[in-house]
């Protein structure tokens, strides 16, 4: 009796442990950038810093919570398609050479992420979708936004 009984409670924390790190994800955009609407190769690009200016000449900056972040478990399959430890170096690479405009940023929260793409022209990041303000443009990933069925970012 006692053995089912910590059976189901930790089945429980373990569901809601994997549903709490199952978030919603947005792309979002500074507002002077002319981006509605990315693909998902080019934002692959815009990712992994293939693809360092915007179409009017901007410099791109990507911003990021941490790869070792819990909600960055779902960019790092669906966007990056590699582990952890080589997102950390491709960081590193990618930034070599570029110390006043890095290609990808990595950040705190999502306060700040939103902070630094509010305020950075070219910027582009991705945040929890509870975290927008009118200070950000939400980017479509695929002709979807976020929380519509087949959106790119969807947490489960």
């Amino acid at each position: 009796m006692l053995y089912q009984r910590i059976l189901r409670i930790s089945f429980f924390l373990l569901v809601s442990a994997s549903l709490a790190s199952a978030r919603d994800l947005a792309l979002v955009s500074n507002k002077s950038n002319a981006v509605a609407g990315i693909t998902v190769p080019d934002l692959i690009k815009v990712c992994k810093a293939q693809n360092n200016r915007w179409p009017d000449g901007k410099p791109i900056t990507f911003i990021m919570r941490s790869p070792s972040a819990p909600e960055m478990k779902l960019v790092l399959q669906k966007v990056y398609d590699m582990p952890e430890s080589e997102v950390n170096g491709l960081i590193v690479t990618s930034n070599h050479g570029r110390p006043n405009h890095p290609a990808i940023l990595v950040v705190a929260s999502d306060e700040e992420l939103v902070n630094k793409v509010a305020n950075l022209p070219g910027a582009i990041g991705v945040v929890d979708v509870y975290s927008i303000n009118s200070s950000v443009a939400v980017v479509k990933i695929a002709g979807k936004l976020p929380l519509e069925p087949g959106y790119l970012l969807h947490g489960n």
